[in-house]
């Protein structure tokens, strides 16, 4: 398949359309990456990797953490010296080569909308319980809807609403660990480790994807304020807040109803809120848990958005996605585009298997990210090749535990990806 290079950053950047405004602080920075990261993760897949683990599946999310943070230290370092919009889709075509830099991009858009529509579901499902009006599938199209008008003027204040939603979220899981710590019992950790290695190493992979919101942050890269000390900060803070947070919370959840109970709902958290018989308890869980699918979703808005304009500037997407609104300088044809997307999906109900699919394309995401920051000069490696092999290797590593059919069908997308660029370079 034959590639061209296309014009290096600073020439696009000289038509004025194409310029965002640099309007994110640290604290709106670190938001974002909360928003992203506090979602499905502590509220679902914890009861899932309880299942094939045990208590130890604690042991696995300190491992995935560990991995996670390999991989935004790579992030950090590359967005400090390319502060763009587009993310590891950037450093691809920086670094490496045109293929690497829309692989990236391309998996980013298929991982962050499959999962989206899902995020939305879970939403109006977490809603429907407090307010239970019109219906789950109603309330979440709703809140696509709002978000996307929302996401319309200015990323100054969809930051500022993503801080008050993710502030609803922190209130509410640090209120959960505060009620629950006293009534933890030891007994509900035994046995430790029931699955073995095996069941640890299984947890691992599932509860990396809890990790991996920290990356929004980069794709936002051109939004913010002194970008090259604004995002190291920004993803290191969120990522030892997120291990912090979701270390306290699992370790209360164990020891409330033990992994047995976790593993057999699909609202883990609830059903440990419900064990302290409290209503209000229960009822903050709910709220929080509404909170957090709201902010994931606001956060794939924005991302999603980001990245379309980023290719858009290349063409490896039509080139109507790098338009940017003269009054509130958003990519807002992105932005309805992504929302369009979000709707059908929402409506059209839970693709289980897309999503399993989209931890693949993902884990591609983040690899070629680490190969990028292997290929950085020297003097620009903040942290030393080690860090990005190390999250290189723990990529590969969780990339080839996945079902082979989920690979197959990652691999199908990729490819249909190259196809579509393809007929747009034609055309355009």
């Amino acid at each position: 398949m034959h590639f061209h290079q296309t014009a290096t950053f600073t020439e696009i950047q000289m038509k004025g359309k194409t310029e965002l405004v640099r309007a994110l602080s640290l604290t709106d920075a670190v938001g974002v990456g909360l928003g992203a990261i506090i979602g499905a993760g502590i509220f679902v897949v914890t009861g899932v990797a309880a299942g094939v683990s045990g208590p130890s599946f604690l042991v696995g999310l300190l491992v995935a953490g560990l991995v996670a943070s390999f991989n935004g230290l790579s992030s950090a370092q590359l967005a400090a010296v390319y502060p763009r919009s587009g993310g590891t889709y950037e450093y691809g075509y920086q670094l490496l080569n045109p293929v690497f830099g829309f692989s990236a991009g391309w998996m980013f858009l298929v991982s962050k909308l499959s999962a989206a529509g899902v995020v939305a579901i879970g939403f109006g499902n977490y809603f429907y319980q407090i307010f239970p009006v019109g219906s789950p599938t109603v309330i979440a199209v709703v809140a696509v809807i709002l978000l996307t008008v929302a996401n319309m003027f200015g990323i100054r204040k969809a930051g500022k609403l993503n801080l008050f939603i993710v502030s609803i979220t922190l209130i509410s899981l640090s209120y959960f660990i505060f009620s629950g710590f006293p009534e933890v019992q030891a007994a509900n950790f035994t046995p430790f480790a029931p699955f073995g290695f095996s069941g640890i190493a299984e947890s691992e992979a599932i509860l990396f994807f809890a990790f991996t919101g920290y990356a929004r942050i980069a794709t936002l890269a051109e939004e913010v304020r002194n970008p090259e000390k604004t995002i190291p900060k920004a993803i290191i803070i969120t990522i030892i807040s997120a291990i912090v947070l979701y270390s306290l919370v699992s370790f209360v959840a164990v020891g409330l109803i033990g992994t047995l109970e976790m593993s057999g709902s699909k609202s883990p958290l609830q059903l440990a809120a419900q064990s302290l018989n409290s209503p209000f308890v229960s009822r903050i869980i709910i709220i929080g848990a509404a909170a957090a699918m709201l902010g994931v979703l606001l956060s794939q808005i924005l991302g999603i958005s980001r990245m379309m304009f980023a290719m858009g500037r290349r063409r490896d997407l039509p080139s109507f996605f790098e338009r940017i609104h003269p009054k509130y300088k958003v990519p807002h044809v992105g932005i309805g585009f992504t929302g369009a997307i979000i709707l059908v999906l929402a409506t059209a109900g839970n693709f289980e298997f897309i999503v399993r699919t989209a931890s693949f394309t993902i884990l591609l995401y983040y690899g070629i990210t680490n190969i990028a920051a292997l290929q950085q000069p020297k003097n620009q490696q903040r942290y030393g090749k080690f860090v990005a092999v190390l999250g290189l290797a723990g990529c590969l590593a969780m990339a080839v535990s996945l079902p082979f059919k989920v690979m197959a069908v990652g691999i199908v997308i990729l490819f249909t990806g190259f196809l579509l660029r393809s007929i747009i370079k034609k055309i355009s």
